[in-house]
């Protein structure tokens, strides 16, 4: 970490720590060779001057911020090769690791272009292309001598594969297909990097052979010319312009006017299209999901790290910042004093330690299905698809809203470019729509768990992550027995859930028996089944919580063991307050126990007061990942805040041109 003149009050902070920081950080990062190369590449990169903004970025016109970006995000590249090379550690698998790191590392804060490269577009290859395509097109793309990503969003049409309009018509005669966007609604929308930046995307469209439509399926589309990267005659191609985040992504979008492409463009892995025309189609129509799969379950882990960063923001300046007096006759208090202040920050720390677990425990799952997938088992899949969609939505949208807190939690200062929250708010809130707008992904979960509940009502078996329902089926309703224990707590959010969709189901079925189509009285009980997908979703999260926890404390120092606990039951009482209403609803909690919950969540806030800045440093960002003046390691906020406002261009001068332009002759003027 900086050495160096440190704030007082923030090294105070620091001095309380109960714990031993190196454990935690052992703990967040995965162990000793992780942190190693953590601390190794960081370093690495914080030594390199071509990283260093003389002028911050959000002065820059739209087009400077490209041309800088695409300078900074192909020098990643580079570097990263040269780091690897130095450490004799230059393959495939390692460089693969340390992109992945470098990607979420703030060197770029307005969003790399080139990560769609290995996020999707490789994905998307191993994921949809047989072992003759892969040769032909995988090493290239590790070795970005060709630059992706996968447009399957368009102008009219989002999550609802089935809808895409973009058309792949078999021409038997040349053994080609053609490609065509019948209307503007069409035209391909949103891909990052497709307006500039690359030269080749996987393409979702509806297929078409024989006269017949085989639905959406995924195709190899080269867009740029490979030596002057011109668009290829057939394609309309730009960017979206604007956004209010992601500014140097690059999104596009592609038009198709009878564009021609081979038919082994078509990606074969799943289905094939035979020199015939005749289709030979996939094991299971939801392999088409596996890249959305692979990219939520990316997510939910993205968006625990940007929300613990922000919470990093937001306790430092909470330790440097003083503000209102609590007793009359004493100074100024350290902001972090008040209880309506650590009830703002705090929990945003247990909450994106809880999302950063479960994302870890959904990891595990995507790479047990993935195996059986390999070998023709495809059981797990629509669990693991439904679990990916509605903790997608959990944890965009809970980080949305965490981010906003602590935002507000800074006050004015927090309101500055400088200090980096609008990043880390347009990323989570951009993440709340794209690869799927968060109430669609939960009514895809609601149907996955509706499903399952009829199952139960058979008696049929249930996967893993479902199996609690069948306790609720086949029972009078009897509410949960309450105790505020945290394994009590977390049970009590399947009774909730089960609950819900019991009741959820029996209104299905009242409507259809009005008269109401099947389709008709799912949309009609809408509201209902998204909220038993959001609270699946935080079961999993508080369940993935507690047991990994538990699993960690059982060989932790009691010290770190303890702060662990205090952590989880943050967060799962939290939760519980949250849904305060549902407890009394659904289980035998009393008002009075009610008042109790509330009473040891505070007594929980002053208990992990002393050791909040311990464990933001214990994350270990480093200054550059964080980009703010009011989160720095050293706690100089105001120095840093006044350095900040002189790097502005206005600030180069003392006098504009618009004095002698406009102001001069207004004041002059004898209005």
């Amino acid at each position: 970490m900086p050495s160096g003149s440190v704030n007082k009050d923030l090294q105070h902070e620091r001095n309380k720590c109960s714990f031993n920081q190196e454990e935690f950080t052992l703990w967040w990062v995965g162990g000793r060779e992780q942190l190693d190369d953590k601390r190794s590449i960081e370093n690495f990169f914080k030594s390199q001057p071509d990283f260093h903004d003389k002028i911050p970025l959000h002065f820059a016109s739209h087009k400077e911020k490209y041309e800088e970006i695409i300078r900074k995000a192909t020098l990643i590249y580079s570097k990263t090769r040269q780091f690897l090379q130095n450490q004799g550690k230059y393959d495939a698998k390692n460089y693969l690791k340390f992109w992945d790191f470098l990607l979420g590392t703030g060197l770029i804060k307005e969003g790399n272009p080139l990560r769609l490269q290995f996020d999707m577009f490789i994905p998307a290859i191993v994921g949809h292309a047989n072992a003759e395509q892969q040769a032909k097109w995988l090493d290239k793309a590790l070795n970005c001598e060709i630059l992706g990503t996968y447009a399957q969003t368009e102008l009219g049409h989002g999550t609802f594969l089935r809808g895409l309009e973009t058309t792949a018509t078999f021409d038997r005669e040349t053994d080609e297909f053609v490609l065509n966007c019948p209307s503007l609604t069409a035209y391909k929308w949103w891909p990052g990097a497709l307006g500039h930046t690359v030269n080749y995307a996987v393409v979702m469209a509806q297929l078409y052979s024989n006269g017949k439509c085989h639905g959406v399926h995924p195709f190899m589309v080269q867009l740029r010319d490979e030596d002057t990267h011109m668009p290829l005659p057939g394609l309309e191609l730009g960017e979206v312009g604007d956004k209010i985040g992601y500014k140097g992504v690059n999104n596009g979008y592609l038009g198709f006017n009878n564009y021609r492409i081979p038919r082994n463009n078509m990606l074969m892995k799943n289905a094939q299209l035979l020199r015939d025309g005749s289709y030979v189609k996939p094991v299971s129509s939801v392999l088409t999901y596996g890249t959305m799969v692979f990219v939520r379950v990316i997510i939910v882990k993205g968006m625990a790290y940007e929300l613990s960063k922000v919470a990093t923001i937001a306790v430092r300046y909470s330790c440097v910042r003083r503000q209102s007096p609590i007793n009359p006759d004493q100074p100024e208090v350290q902001v972090i004093d008040h209880l309506t202040q650590q009830s703002k920050i705090l929990p945003q720390i247990a909450k994106a330690i809880a999302l950063k677990l479960a994302a870890d425990n959904l990891w595990q799952m995507y790479l047990k299905t993935s195996s059986e997938l390999d070998s023709g088992n495809l059981n797990r899949l629509p669990e693991l698809h439904a679990l990916s969609c509605c903790l997608k939505a959990v944890s965009t949208s809970d980080a949305a809203k965490g981010m906003e807190v602590c935002r507000l939690a800074c006050g004015g200062h927090g309101y500055l470019s400088c200090a980096n929250f609008m990043t880390f708010y347009s990323l989570a809130t951009a993440a709340c729509t794209y690869e799927g707008e968060n109430t669609v992904v939960l009514l895809q979960t609601a149907r996955y768990l509706i499903k399952s509940w009829n199952q139960a009502l058979k008696r049929q078996k249930l996967m893993g992550t479902v199996q609690y329902l069948s306790e609720y089926v086949g029972k009078s309703f009897k509410r949960l027995a309450w105790s505020d224990s945290i394994p009590v707590i977390i049970l009590a959010f399947q009774a909730i859930t089960a609950n819900k969709l019991r009741l959820a189901s029996i209104h299905i079925e009242n409507r259809k028996k009005a008269g109401k189509t099947p389709e008709e009285a799912t949309n009609m009980t809408g509201l209902e089944l998204v909220q038993a997908a959001e609270l699946h979703g935080r079961w999993f999260v508080l369940q993935s919580a507690y047991d990994m926890i538990e699993n960690t404390c059982q060989t932790a120092s009691q010290a770190f063991a303890n702060v662990l606990r205090q952590l989880c039951a943050l967060v799962v009482y939290g939760e519980a307050l949250q849904v305060a209403g549902d407890l009394l609803r659904f289980t035998t909690m009393s008002e009075n126990d009610l008042v109790k919950l509330q009473q040891k969540y505070e007594i929980l806030l002053a208990a992990l007061r002393p050791n909040a800045a311990g464990i933001v440093d214990s994350f270990e960002y480093p200054d550059y990942s964080l980009g703010s003046a009011l989160g720095a390691y050293d706690g100089n906020v105001y120095e840093r805040l006044f350095e900040e406002a002189m790097k502005s261009p206005l600030n180069q001068e003392p006098v504009n041109r618009t004095f002698e332009l406009y102001l001069k002759p207004l004041m002059r003027s004898r209005l």
